[in-house]
Parts: structure tokens; sequence; C-alpha cells
């Protein structure tokens, strides 16, 4: 009996692959621990959307830039392309243009491609030597300018200079034969006879100017325009001597800008400088004694000659804000035109000062009043102006001058002069009010009041106006501001000290050790922030 034997085993290698019946895919099994997952047929739609998207939009680009792929992907390829523009365009002689398509800007942005390469530098040397051989054609052919341009271009390509320089004072002559420098030597000296010295092309001074541009070393155009320096100088001391600063430092300048070397040069300089420390020490003074047209033209002077003096500039606000100031004394008083003309004035000088604004405004809002008490009948007028100075009358019987605010005898009287402020009536009041306006000022600045004390300044002024004696009480409770301003800022409180110095400068602008406080509490405020 022959019995079969078993089947062999499958071998290790070799597997039998199990066909699943369509559609039967719960029977596939896997021997391997990880398998392989196919990616969804969507997943592959979308990838392969994306890379065409993608590829289109760098093909669009490079179009649309008109640059090569292989000058895309390597930058090399487009600096050889530049290098071969640049040498095409020396070729042709466009040398630079504009537009970049000269050869030392074709160089130029070979080399920032490639700096490593040499081959730009040496073509934008070879660019540098051609100038110089367009610039000997131009001097030949007798145009100057373009002869100028092209010695420029060789001197910014650091061409040697024993290159350029024999092409530049061959330009000069040509150009000096070409003008005729006897006829301008002679038209020069006979503008310096008639006392034309300068402000014009023909005048003496700019046409010895043109000789010496084309021959430095021509004998008689440096002695002629020494000698016309010397009369410009001279003139110039003259008028400082007259007290006419900004003319006589116009001179001194020019002097100064045609040749810093001049002999009497240093002469002139010193006496500009004492000149203007004294008109600013006479401009400040003026300021403080309420000279403001004065003070104005002072501070304008000193800025003629030092455009950035800061001081004079803030001279010239505080007489900015001065006027202002009067303009709202005169606009309380109903007296319109005086404070319109006062504010013009204010914004003349300083037409961004917070005080200008504010004087406008007042003076808005007395306008808007007064043609409010316009449009009331006389009678109503009169009434009002009765009751205002019998409560008004009432108030100082009670010793309440200027508190509480609204119902004190001061504010009454400010609205009984708003009605009438020439009635001999209301005059009287504000006499009989001024004493005690003065004795408050000075009882609160003894107690350090100062707030408090620049009330009854205020106070004071519109009952006595800007006389000396408010002007001076003005200048003692600035120097108040100052003392305290300085005590806070030693202790550190910078918003006190800030509200101390701005105090001090809306009462006297020159208070003495105002500038510096300010200057230390600039630079704290910089520091803390």
């Amino acid at each position: 009996m022959t019995v079969n034997p078993d089947p062999p085993s499958p071998s290790p290698v070799s597997r039998t692959r199990i066909e699943p019946a369509s559609g039967d895919w719960s029977r596939l099994r896997f021997d391997d621990p990880a398998p392989l997952r196919e990616t969804p047929p969507r997943l592959q739609q979308w990838g392969l959307r994306a890379a065409i998207a993608l590829a289109a939009v760098i093909v669009l680009t490079m179009i649309l830039e008109r640059q090569a792929l292989s000058e895309w992907l390597w930058p090399d390829t487009r600096a050889q392309v530049l290098r071969e523009q640049a040498a095409q365009a020396l070729a042709q002689g466009r040398l630079s243009a504009a537009d970049g398509r000269g050869a030392r800007e074709l160089y130029e942005a070979a080399l920032a491609l490639d700096p490593d390469r040499n081959d730009a530098r040496a073509g934008l040397a070879r660019v540098g030597l051609a100038a110089l051989d367009q610039a000997e054609a131009a001097i030949a052919g007798g145009r100057f300018d373009q002869a100028r341009e092209r010695l420029t271009l060789a001197r910014e390509l650091a061409t040697p200079r024993d290159r350029v320089e024999p092409l530049a004072r061959k330009l000069r002559e040509r150009e000096a034969a070409h003008a005729g420098l006897d006829g301008v030597i002679a038209a020069a000296a006979a503008a310096r006879a008639q006392g034309r010295l300068d402000g014009g092309p023909d005048a003496a001074l700019p046409l010895y100017q043109r000789v010496l541009e084309l021959q430095p070393q021509h004998n008689a155009a440096l002695e002629g325009r020494d000698d016309t320096l010397a009369d410009l100088l001279q003139q110039a001391r003259a008028a400082l001597q007259r007290g006419e600063l900004a003319r006589g430092a116009q001179g001194v300048q020019r002097v100064q800008a045609a040749d810093a070397g001049h002999a009497d040069l240093p002469d002139a300089l010193t006496q500009l400088e004492t000149l203007v420390e004294r008109r600013r020490r006479d401009s400040e003074r003026a300021l403080q004694r309420g000279r403001l047209e004065q003070a104005a033209a002072g501070f304008q002077d000193l800025l003629a000659v030092h455009p950035e003096d800061e001081a004079a500039r803030r001279g010239l606000i505080a007489v900015a804000e001065a006027h202002a100031a009067r303009s709202e004394r005169y606009a309380a008083d109903f007296r319109l035109a005086q404070a319109e003309a006062e504010w013009a004035r204010a914004r003349a000088l300083a037409v961004d000062a917070p005080a200008v604004a504010s004087a406008r405004q007042h003076l808005e809002r007395a306008r808007e009043s007064r043609k409010r008490l316009h449009q009331e009948p006389p009678a109503v007028r009169r009434q009002s102006l009765h009751r205002l100075l019998a409560e008004a009358a009432a108030a100082e019987q009670r010793g309440d001058l200027l508190t509480p605010p609204g119902d004190s005898a001061y504010d009454k009287l400010r609205a009984a002069q708003a009605i009438a402020p020439q009635d001999p009536a209301v005059r009287a009041a504000a006499a009989r009010l001024l004493p005690a306006a003065r004795r408050c000022f000075e009882r609160e600045l003894s107690g350090n009041r100062l707030s408090r004390a620049g009330e009854c300044l205020a106070a004071r002024r519109t009952l006595e106006g800007g006389g000396t004696a408010v002007r001076e009480a003005a200048v003692r409770l600035a120097q108040r501001w100052v003392a305290v301003g300085d005590e806070r800022l030693g202790a550190g409180e910078l918003r006190a000290a800030r509200a101390a110095v701005d105090a001090a400068h809306a009462l006297d602008a020159a208070a003495p050790g105002l500038a510096e406080l300010a200057a230390r509490v600039r630079s704290a405020e910089a520091a803390s922030n």
C-alpha cells in the first residue's frame, strides 16, 4: 500500500499569493508588521495639480521678468551677461547712462553679483581711461561741459591722478582762452570802481571768482578778489558799528565763504560776535521791560546771524506770548481792535505757539459776548451794569475780593467791564480793587503759594494793565518758579519740575536760570524714557 507523503512545507522565500474575490478585501492578510498604504487617488490628483500650478507660476514669473532659467538658477551666468553687455557699451562709447545701460553701471552691477572676480573691476578701469579719451576729444572740440563731465567720471572711477590732472589743467587753460579772461578782469575792476562789489553776476567778486575757477593762480584775479573782499569787510564792519547786525553779519559771512583765510577776517568775526552778545542782552532786557517790538527785532537779527540759535528762538516765542497775553487783556476789556492787532503780532512771530491759539479763542469769545450784549436793549444793559456793580461792591464789603470764583468782586467787575469798559463807575470800581489785588499777590508770593499768586497777578493785569509794576511782579514770580523747579528736579519729581519750568517761561522767558533748568529737565526726561 502506497502512502502519499505529506506535502512539502512552503519555503520561507516562496509564498503562495492568495487573490481574494472581487470586492472581498476582508480576507486579505499581510505578514509584514507595518503594511504600506496606497495614496488615495484624490490626494494624488491634488498633488499633481499643485505641482502644475507651481511650475506655471515659476515660468510666468521668469517670463515677466525676462530672466532666463539658467540665470535664475546660476547667478554667475547673469554676471557674465552683464560683463558682456558692459564691454559692448564701452566699445560703443556709452560710458555712463542714467537708465543703467552705460558701461559703468553694467560693470558695477556685475561686480555686485560677483565681487570675487576682477573682470568687472578691470572693466571699470577701462571705462575711466575711455572717459579721459573722450574728455580730451571734447576739449579739442571746444565742448567744455562734456569734458568736465568726463573728467568727473574718471575721478569717480579712481583713474590715476597723473592721467587726470594734466587734462583738467588743459581744460582750464582752453576755457580761459575761450572766455577771454582779460576782458573779465577788466569788467571786474570796473565793477569794483563803481562800488558794485557783490550781489549779481556782473559784480566784482563773482567776476574775479569766475576767472579763478579757470586759472586758480591768476595773479590779477587773486589781487582783485583780495581787494574786493577787503572792501566788503570794511562795509560790513561799518554796518556793525552802526548796530546793523543782520547787514554786517551778511557781509562778514560772504567774505568768510569766499576766502576763509582772508587777513582781515578774524577781527571782523570778533566784532560780529561781540555785537551778537550785546544784542542778545539788549533783547532780553527789552522783553523784560515790555518793549516787545524792540525785543522781537533783536531776536530776529540774532536768528538772521545764527539760524540755529535756540535761545533767540525761545526769546522770539516769549515775545509772541507777551503779545498774546496783551491780546487776551484787551479782549477781556472788549477792546477788540487792539486785541486783534496784538494777536496778529503774536501770530506773525510764532504761529504754532499755544499762547497764540489761546489768545485767538479769547478774542472769538469776546466778539460773541459783545455781539450778544449789543442785541440787548440799552435799558437792559444799563440794569445789568448797575446790578453787577452793586454785587461787586457787596463782595468787596464781605472781603471776597478774588474768591470765590464767579461771585468775587473781581469777577463781578469783569462782567461789568464786558458791558461798559469805559464807564466811570466801572473804572472807579477797578481802582478800588487794584490795591487788594496787589496785596493778594504779595501775600501769596511770600507764602510760596505760587499758583494763587499767579491768579492775583492776572487780576492785577486786568485792573492795572501791563505796566512796569506788573512786569516786575511777573519777573519775581518767574524766579520763584525757577527755584521750585530746581528743588523738584533734585527730588526726582520730573512732572512737577516740568510744570514749574512752563509756569516760569509763561511769566518771563528770560528769567535768570530758566534756560539752564529747562535743559536739565529735558535731559532728565530723555533719560527716563
